[in-house]
């Protein structure tokens, strides 16, 4: 097969022409090829050179000219050529060899085949000849082409070798069949359970990178339950294994955590949120297993869920290498605050609940509600859509409240500066019960937003705790 049509830009051109004026042979190769039949678009490009990558990069970049910029990295033998909104990466055509400890291969020089040979999956491991000689020939040793017609994930050769050696390669593996909706093949399924004590050698930080593309696939769901079915996701998340089953008691249980879990993510994925989004989904119900009771009269029990699932939090970024910042705690805000809506939807949407729920929240008002909508996920259609309905409600008063109250980052009308200096008092207890009082009147509507009402709220609180005397 011959792709020469689908090769015609300024760049292909040119990495033809350097190839051939250094009388090398040059491919591209990987994800550029096969996201090419898959009509996903793609502004990475993987050249592989029998030869020097880092000398065709060079040569390269001066054929570019100005607006290329080379970067060389000569202990990997890589080197990359950006150039406007395109990135070349060059290497040398190489075969590898592994030790049982690292994943990190011992390298020599080799030919295209072996190249090949080197690569995770069959539909990764196409090359496209650049040399003028061949133009836009297609070299598909392990019939990639065909693997991708039958949305198929598959090793080039024996896949308890390609998985054995580099066992990120399972993560990849689960990741590629999530993003593309693909299946994994049969053999290559069993080679994952027999090797996923493999991981064990792979970075914390490269796991969560792997999930992190799996969260943000269009069907994260699909990623989750191949990594618990090959046996990974109790060695890289057990936390959230740990939501799996159910328990029952005098002929009742209670819902099936995991897999309700992994439709939440599912219908969050669907709105096109934000990563960390979907990390507070896939962690919103993480302290039920802490929590689980059994209570004669009420049933199965989460009491307090949320609050032990925010206090998991940090351990659980911390130990999977997850940012330790400002994300962090946007989940930690939405996995505390997920039930208040639900609770505000079960009742009479009272205002005063609805301005606490807007205080609380801040900012992230819009996509806690997202996340609470999202995890209503009833087989029986009327209770589901009740609550639906009673969200409406719940975001038209958010929206009224916020334009008459200014509840959102609510800052105190009355500052501790101002109540110090009015009533004479150093910094002392006093001052925070004023300050809660206000506030507390403010979000119950008891008064409004405004300073010379809060101000009179503040002397009438003084005078009753004698604060007036003292000043």
């Amino acid at each position: 097969m011959n792709l020469q049509q689908y090769f015609t830009g300024r760049i292909f051109q040119q990495i033809s022409e350097t190839a051939d004026s250094l009388g090398i042979e040059c491919y591209v190769v990987g994800g550029y090829v096969r996201d090419l039949f898959l009509h996903r678009p793609s502004t990475d490009i993987d050249v592989v050179v029998v030869g020097s990558g880092i000398e065709m990069a060079e040569a390269f970049g001066r054929t570019l000219g100005r607006g290329a910029h080379v970067s060389v990295f000569r202990n990997f033998g890589t080197a990359q050529v950006k150039y406007h909104d395109m990135e070349v990466e060059f290497v040398g055509a190489r075969r590898e060899s592994y030790q049982h400890d690292s994943r990190k291969p011992i390298v020599e020089d080799g030919t295209l085949e072996d190249d090949q040979n080197r690569r995770d999956f069959t539909i990764n491991a196409m090359a496209v000849c650049m040399n003028r000689a061949r133009f836009g020939e297609l070299i598909d040793p392990f019939d990639g082409l065909s693997d991708l017609d039958d949305k198929i994930i598959r090793t080039p050769l024996d896949p308890d070798i390609t998985f054995s050696d580099d066992p990120l390669r399972m993560m990849r593996c689960i990741r590629f069949a999530t993003q593309l909706n693909f299946y994994i093949d049969e053999d290559t399924f069993d080679s994952l359970t027999r090797n996923n004590q493999r991981i064990d050698i792979i970075s914390k930080e490269r796991i969560a990178e792997e999930l992190n593309k799996i969260l943000l696939s269009p069907t994260p769901s699909k990623g989750f339950i191949d990594l618990d079915r090959a046996g990974l996701l109790q060695l890289i998340f057990p936390e959230l294994v740990s939501l799996q089953g159910t328990d029952n008691s005098h002929g009742r249980s209670h819902k099936e955590n995991f897999y309700h879990t992994l439709e939440v993510v599912d219908n969050i994925a669907r709105q096109g949120s934000s990563l960390w989004l979907r990390w507070a989904a896939l962690l919103h119900d993480i302290g039920k297993p802490r929590t689980k009771r059994w209570d004669p009269r009420l049933g199965w029990t989460f009491h307090n869920h949320n609050f032990v699932g925010a206090k998991m939090i940090p351990d659980i970024f911390r130990k999977m290498k997850l940012p330790m910042n400002e994300k962090m705690k946007y989940v930690q805000k939405l996995v505390d605050l997920h039930m208040r809506p639900i609770v505000i939807a079960e009742d009479e949407v009272t205002d005063s609940a609805v301005r606490r729920l807007l205080f609380e929240a801040g900012d992230d008002i819009d996509d806690l509600m997202t996340l609470c909508e999202a995890d209503i996920t009833s087989k029986n259609e009327t209770k589901k859509q009740r609550f639906l309905d009673n969200f409406k409600l719940v975001r038209q008063k958010l929206i009224d409240l916020e334009e008459r109250d200014r509840i959102r980052n609510f800052q105190p009308p009355v500052t501790g500066d101002e109540i110090m200096h009015t009533l004479n008092l150093p910094p002392c207890q006093e001052i925070g019960i004023l300050k809660a009082y206000i506030k507390d009147a403010i979000l119950e509507g008891t008064i409004p937003n405004g300073h010379d009402a809060a101000y009179a709220l503040m002397m009438q609180k003084a005078s009753e705790l004698g604060l007036l005397c003292r000043s």
